[in-house]
């Protein structure tokens, strides 16, 4: 049998938050067709992203990949600055 490997989720955001230690908050837009009124719209999803040292600043692009879930509500680390 062959093991499938796959690229783990990642998604591009703006950092909204850091008040918390190791952590910021994310916010993920991504624009999407209404089903019924087919019009556009930008539809926004914030995660809480493991940030160990508190390297970003609110404002900042980052790229954030799942991992391993590191608390009840944190399951993504910050890739890359941007």
């Amino acid at each position: 049998m062959e093991n499938k490997t796959s690229k783990p989720q990642s998604f591009r955001g703006v950092v909204v938050k850091t008040a918390m230690k190791d952590t910021a908050t994310v916010a993920v837009s991504r624009y999407v067709k209404h089903p019924k009124y087919k019009k556009y719209q930008t539809r926004t999803k914030k995660y809480l992203v493991h940030d160990p040292g508190n390297t970003v600043a609110v404002g900042d692009n980052v790229t954030i990949v799942a991992s391993r879930p590191i608390s009840k509500l944190k399951r993504f680390v910050i890739a890359k600055t941007a």
